[in-house]
């Protein structure tokens, strides 16, 4: 695989990556809504899966964040190992 396709794909990654943890953030807000919902409505049942749900949403968030940070590290080394700073300038300037 060429060098230049391999940071294509890399970065195609790492976007992904960015959109998970979106994802992952937007479903945190979501199950904050249902769980103030349930202030009033007092449903246990609600109250104990809503919270075990959060916590299990909230872990792959931070592994998610874990991930993306050190992809991110693996990718800025294999810039620099190939010499494809001037290839991620220009990709920098013609997405602007």
């Amino acid at each position: 695989m060429e060098k230049v396709e391999k940071l294509n794909i890399m970065n195609k990654v790492l976007r992904e990556l960015d959109d998970l943890v979106h994802s992952e953030t937007s479903l945190l807000k979501k199950l904050g809504q249902l769980e103030a919902d349930n202030i009033n409505l007092g449903d246990k049942v609600l109250e104990e899966q809503l919270s075990v749900i959060y916590e299990h949403v909230d872990n792959a968030l931070s592994e998610t964040n874990t991930l993306h940070t050190t992809y991110g590290e693996i990718r800025d080394r294999f810039v620099k190992d190939n010499n494809l700073d001037e290839v991620v300038a220009n990709a920098n300037i013609s997405a602007n």
